[in-house]
């Protein structure tokens, strides 16, 4: 206890690093993550000029016949190249992801701003609205809107995208009340400046970040989403591919050749695991405490 005291009492005994704010760091898994998602992403931007078979050729080889060096996942039960069909499935599930989290992203993120801002009944009503979102079973009310629209690319977009609204609204909406508090917003109103420029100039730029490490994570569940979805039957008509119609059509042959559903499948889980890796990364990395400020 006594060396204890002295070492306390003493600065130079102090290590160097106390009351310096350590740098943060990106995780190797957040890298990770963001070295497959790159992948991903490019190879479904350029699957069009990659020298892959058409994802609906069929008889491009032998029906279900192993990874070989011409088909380096093999070909399905009709003959398609694995590798084209996942590459190309690849572009529908990342197109639905961030195409519904952007949706509600745009009028979330807008309704959660202006909630969390001004308060009183704006507050009331938007959050009333968002509750009422919240209170539908999410894959009931898609299976049920999606079945009287009609299966299609576009339907899909739009459901996901408005179940996505109420979630990103709550949370822009909690981040936003706390920093509508702040010193600085204060310091804002007390000078005259205008509702508009403050939520935009001063409140946004500081919701933002852990608005977009949430909207990562929310990507991947509306991979998931559409991967159920299509494994349903209700999402893109076949035979244009997608991840989920791809394991639908693979888990009739899991006695002969599991490798059908097991491959897009493990694609899936690995887009919605880096997904998430990168999302929580980024969480921490901007993850500011007022001790810290």
């Amino acid at each position: 206890m006594a060396e204890a005291l002295v070492a306390i009492e003493d600065p130079a005994v102090l290590p160097d690093t106390v009351g310096v704010r350590q740098p943060r760091r990106f995780t190797v898994l957040f890298w990770i993550a963001v070295v497959w998602l790159v992948l991903i992403i490019a190879l479904a931007v350029f699957a069009s000029v990659l020298p892959l078979d058409s994802p609906t050729q069929v008889f491009a080889c032998i029906p279900n016949s192993a990874p070989s060096w011409h088909h380096l996942l093999g070909c399905d039960e009709l003959g398609r190249d694995m590798l084209s069909r996942i590459v190309f499935g690849a572009r529908v599930s990342l197109e639905v992801g961030f195409t519904a989290v952007f949706i509600g992203l745009v009028f979330g993120g807008t309704a959660g701003l202006v909630a969390g801002y001004f308060g009183g009944k704006t507050d009331l009503i938007i959050s009333s609205a968002m509750n009422v979102l919240l209170a539908f079973p999410a894959l009931v009310l898609a299976l049920a809107v999606i079945a009287f629209l009609g299966q299609s690319l576009r339907n899909v977009i739009l459901i996901l995208g408005l179940l996505s609204i109420a979630p990103l609204a709550r949370l822009v909406r909690a981040s936003t009340v706390v920093y509508a508090q702040r010193e600085f917003v204060t310091a804002a109103r007390m000078m005259g400046f205008r509702s508009r420029r403050i939520l935009f100039r001063e409140v946004l730029p500081n919701v933002m970040p852990s608005t977009l490490s949430f909207a990562i994570v929310a990507v991947a569940v509306a991979i998931v989403a559409e991967g159920a979805l299509s494994f349903l039957g209700l999402s893109v008509r076949p035979p244009a591919p997608t991840w989920g119609n791809m394991i639908a059509e693979g888990s009739t042959y899991l006695s002969e050749n599991a490798w059908l559903a097991l491959c897009p499948a493990a694609v899936l889980c690995l887009t919605v695991l880096a997904l998430n890796f990168a999302g929580d990364g980024l969480r921490s990395f901007f993850d500011v405490k007022d001790s810290a400020l």
